[in-house]
């Protein structure tokens, strides 16, 4: 079965700044609904009549990938908002943040601990991989029809990067 829209595609990939950095690598092969929201619009274009087997290089603009960085998405908020053991680097869904901040910060983000200052913590809504242009090598494992609630849900389970909904 080639890959077309609405199918399921095992995939294990090697991705890399432009720079040839190894950001992420996916060993084993794992399944994403193609037509779905699990993976980037371009990688579901460049996969389109493929099939198992297939190898596949890729470069990705900022456009293409998770969007240019968007300085309006930091935020400056007050430590003592923020429970002790909070680190730089934690990973903070919107919903999970203070009241009074999930109240203020738009709701679709998923916000990284980015500085923490004796006074102050800087939340950023901006997907890691925002602003960059990355390098993708992709290796077809399996192609198969997707089910009905895989089609409904919209998602084989696996998201590409996808931290926020």
């Amino acid at each position: 079965m080639d890959i077309n829209e609405h199918c399921v595609v095992a995939l294990t990939w090697v991705l890399q700044d432009t720079l040839g950095e190894e950001l992420d690598v996916l060993h084993e092969p794992a399944e994403f609904l193609v037509g779905g929201d699990d993976l980037l619009a371009r990688i579901e274009q460049a996969l389109q009549g493929h099939g198992p087997g297939a190898e596949l290089a890729l470069h990705l603009e900022p456009e293409e990938a998770f969007g240019d960085y968007d300085e309006k998405l930091l935020f400056l908020e007050p430590r003592a908002a923020f429970a002790p053991g909070i680190e730089e680097g934690m990973l903070i869904e919107a919903a999970s943040l203070p009241a009074d901040l999930a109240t203020r910060l738009p709701a679709e983000h998923l916000y990284t601990v980015a500085q923490i200052y004796p006074e102050h913590v800087v939340l950023d809504g901006n997907h890691p991989l925002a602003g960059m242009a990355l390098r993708i090598r992709l290796k077809v494992h399996a192609v198969r029809a997707a089910s009905a609630e895989e089609t409904e849900r919209r998602s084989a389970g696996t998201g590409f990067f996808k931290l926020q909904d």
